[in-house]
């Protein structure tokens, strides 16, 4: 059973790497801007539809304002991405935004961010993912019919490819990334061409339909709030910047100077993409609206588009207006969109296991989440976000409009603290810094953070204010508890450090100085492991050696004490009776009542036990003695100690078979006498 786990395993992730061989794990620019900017530069295959949808409800006159909030976002993009290209260099460790708030703020603002981030890294894989099921099901019929059990079985595909490593995972996604970049930037430029130089008119398929206001008669206050929430749904397109923060130690050196390269390119590139789709949206009279509300919503011919009306989402509407509907070009501008969200989810694979280690090694987080897998992946890490992202998918149906409301409140709580870290940064180094070229600097890296934490901050709020009873609530209430387990890990951890701690040099600890050690032997029958347990415990010379036994059957408790006085083993055996036939009960309270007669001496219970080779082997040994250990661990002052007896079909573990070596293990003839062992 082990081989073929074994070799499914090396099948799947690949063979064991060596610690030695992570600096080859290292990634390029070329390779890392597709790694971590797959899901910032997704975000344009909805962010932008976002902005028109929630003006929709108002009417497709309010589309006018599309440009503006456009306008807005790309705004907060710049400064953003401007503030976190100091993030990068001022600490390249790749704690990102969990190690500026904890530096500059304190633990409990590190908390947060870092509650934040994971709850938006979880968010991120189910979104993206879910939305990708979309584009394909629009297309598949099976797909859209299950769209549920696809999104997940893409998230555990996504899984293993990136359990293979960061380097493998990403030289395979750089390909689709690259090209969804190349086509979307092609159309546009295209798009751009027949608009200025040839002079055609672009006409969405959507461009004849009407849009009927959900919200009639909106102005005033009502316009703002419109406003501001279609603001807010935009800013999901910043989703990913701060992914590059957290993953420094992944480029190769120069580190930080790369990091903060392929964080301009990823935020100029998307910064294009989103206004260039904007732009041809509103050019080409791309309608859409609410998709809950789009069967009665959008007119066609004057009739209601009804329940079997498919909307196209706004990439697929601006190539069939600059390349044709059904042309090569708009099949392929389709097929990349679909693909590069499944991929977007990449970039949370990374991130979350990075600052899981982080956090794990600051003892928030369980431990085994700071070790590295057989390719050098956090792969303990890489499979909690699965299975989170998992259940995200399952409880809300791969329902893309139900996610995107839990959607950019965690990240945009973490660039808010971030940048205030930030600024508080600069200023405790500008009061020991006196060199004037490096203190202009600081001072401006400050400036750019001060602008960025308030621009974040107003956006956090409006996010808040505009999502809240459209599901933001639930985030608002998973970050607190996920903050308060992390609070309580360390609580953990931190007492269990202080129990173990050891004592000072030269003071005596009375707990590790016992009186005297009482050893037993735990027998059933007499034979070989019973055996080789008396003489390993007699060989470690306890104060006290004795043999217990415990009597179900009256009839073959005496057996055993015949045979025990008739081979003259010179070790006192012990019946303990059990009307109850119980076996664990008598030994308990017979060790027990050692420790009460003498509380110094140290009880050392020597439990012999049978090594199989086979799975099934174990369900037919060593259960008692697993139930008897799993007790005893918890009495203080008692020691346990398993002595190994191995059977033939352990040699199956070993890939080999060695009779002459394997059998002087357990051949009687090759020791003394079973008396005289005892004796010895």
């Amino acid at each position: 059973m082990s081989k073929v786990t074994d070799l499914v395993k090396r099948l799947l992730v690949g063979r064991a790497l060596r610690s030695t061989q992570l600096h080859h794990q290292l990634l390029p620019k070329r390779v890392a801007l597709p790694v971590f900017a797959s899901d910032a530069l997704s975000s344009v295959a909805y962010a932008p539809q976002e902005i028109l949808v929630i003006l929709s409800l108002a009417g497709a006159s309010f589309y006018s304002f599309s440009p503006w909030v456009a306008a807005a976002v790309v705004l907060v993009m710049l400064v953003v991405v401007a503030s976190y290209r100091q993030n990068v260099h001022a600490y390249p460790s790749g704690g990102g935004d969990y190690e500026v708030a904890t530096t500059n703020l304190g633990p409990t603002a590190g908390l947060t961010v870092a509650s934040a981030l994971l709850v938006d890294y979880v968010l991120t894989v189910a979104v993206s993912v879910a939305n990708g099921a979309d584009y394909v099901g629009a297309t598949i019929p099976f797909v859209a019919e299950h769209r549920a059990v696809v999104a997940i079985a893409i998230v555990i595909l996504l899984t293993i490819m990136n359990l293979r490593g960061i380097r493998e995972s990403g030289v395979a996604f750089a390909v689709p990334t690259y090209a969804f970049m190349a086509a979307v930037i092609g159309m546009i430029l295209w798009g751009l061409f027949r608009l200025i130089a040839l002079g055609d008119e672009l006409r969405a398929p959507t461009a004849d339909y009407k849009i009927i206001a959900e919200q009639a008669d909106i102005g005033g206050l009502a316009l703002s709030f419109l406003v501001l929430r279609a603001f807010s749904s935009g800013c999901a397109a910043l989703t990913g910047v701060e992914a590059i923060s957290n993953g420094v130690p992944a480029f190769r050196k120069p580190k930080s100077k790369n990091a903060a390269t392929t964080l301009l390119m990823m935020g100029l590139i998307a910064v294009t993409m989103f206004s260039g789709i904007i732009f041809l949206g509103l050019k080409s009279g791309v309608k859409v609206t609410d998709p809950a509300f789009v069967a009665q919503g959008i007119i066609i011919n004057g009739h209601p588009a009804g329940p079997d009306y498919y909307q196209q989402p706004i990439i697929a509407q601006v190539a069939s207006a600059v390349f044709g509907d059904g042309s090569v070009l708009f099949v392929a501008i389709a097929a990349v969109t679909a693909l590069i969200l499944f991929l977007a989810a990449n970039t949370a694979f990374n991130g979350f296991p990075v600052l899981g280690s982080i956090l794990a090694q600051d003892r928030y987080l369980p431990r085994q989440l700071h070790t590295r897998g057989d390719r050098l992946a956090f792969s303990n890490g890489i499979g909690i976000l699965a299975a989170g992202a998992c259940l995200l998918i399952w409880a809300f149906d791969a329902d893309v409009s139900k996610l995107l409301n839990l959607y950019i409140v965690g990240v945009f709580v973490s660039f808010t603290l971030s940048q205030i870290g930030m600024v508080r940064h600069w200023t405790r180094h500008l009061r020991t810094e006196t060199d004037p070229k490096t203190r202009f600097h600081m001072m401006r890296s400050r400036v750019i953070n001060g602008i960025g934490a308030i621009m974040t901050g107003v956006v956090l709020v409006v996010v808040l204010a505009t999502k809240f009873t459209h599901g933001a609530y639930i985030v608002c209430i998973a970050m607190p508890v996920l903050f308060l387990m992390m609070k309580g890990i360390r609580h953990h951890y931190d007492r269990v450090a202080a129990e173990l701690s050891a004592p000072e040099e030269g003071e005596a600890d009375e707990s590790m100085l016992p009186a005297r050690n009482h050893a037993i032997v735990l027998v059933s029958k007499i034979h070989k492991p019973t055996l080789r347990a008396l003489a390993y415990a007699r060989a470690t010379r306890p104060s006290s050696l004795e043999a217990v036994t415990v009597s179900v059957d009256s009839d073959e408790a005496a057996r055993l004490q015949e045979e025990w006085d008739r081979r003259g083993i010179q070790v006192p055996l012990k019946i303990l009776d059990s009307p109850y036939r119980e076996i664990t009960g008598p030994i308990l309270d017979y060790v027990k009542s050692l420790r009460r007669r003498s509380p110094r001496d140290v009880v050392t219970v020597y439990i012999p036990e049978y090594v199989v080779g086979r799975w099934w082997e174990h369900l037919l040994h060593n259960q008692s003695a697993l139930r008897l250990k799993g007790r005893l661990l918890f009495k203080p002052g008692v020691m346990v100690t398993s002595v190994p007896w191995q059977l033939a079909s352990s040699d199956r573990l070993k890939r080999r078979r060695d009779p002459v070596t394997a059998g002087a293990v357990r051949r009687p003839q090759r020791h003394p006498a079973p008396d005289q062992q005892v004796k010895a």
